[in-house]
């Protein structure tokens, strides 16, 4: 077993939610692949047929201003502090595509890694669409036999309170000579 140059769970802390898709933005991808920024945009430039719109896009002003508040990682002020170019955001897709353009070794294992936590996301996300359905389900259930429910509830309740009711008993432990 391989140890991975960067753990799943710092790739998903960079995994955001971008109109309805889970998107890593290009500046923290460069940092994981250990190439500038404006370097990792220049072969996205450079390939833009191998990414359509649905494999990475631009973010909106809009967009980028609300995202920057909920990571909060820039300064008000300060030259050079600021990013110059718009911010692209590659989906699963974008990020393997990326692979194919961003040829050294470190990009080629980050990459399997970052493709490993997409992947444990998406089971996550499954898992917690099946745990949704059941609660949905015993949800209906109490609401259809609500009676029912409520009068069951109400003997073990009682039965609960018996017990709860009933002095503690202590036990002696051994033999009992005569």
């Amino acid at each position: 077993m391989t140890t991975s140059i960067v753990s799943i769970e710092h790739i998903e802390n960079r995994i955001y939610i971008m109109r309805g898709q889970r998107v890593m933005l290009d500046s923290d991808l460069a940092a994981l692949y250990g190439v500038s920024t404006k370097r990792l945009n220049e072969q996205l430039r450079r390939n833009i047929e191998r990414f359509p719109d649905d494999f990475a896009f631009c973010l909106k002003n809009e967009e980028w201003k609300f995202l920057r508040s909920q990571i909060a990682t820039l300064e008000k002020s300060g030259r050079g502090k600021h990013r110059k170019y718009a911010t692209y955001a590659f989906t699963e897709q974008g990020v393997a595509m990326l692979s194919g353009v961003l040829r050294s070794p470190q990009a080629a294992k980050v990459n399997i890694e970052i493709m490993r936590a997409f992947v444990r996301m998406r089971h996550i996300l499954e898992s917690n669409k099946e745990l949704t359905k059941v609660v949905s389900e015993l949800r209906s259930f109490v609401l259809k036999n609500s009676n029912k429910v409520d009068q069951e509830f109400k003997k073990v309740w009682k039965e609960f309170e018996k017990l709860s009711a009933l002095p503690a008993q202590t036990a002696r432990i051994g033999f009992k000579l005569n």
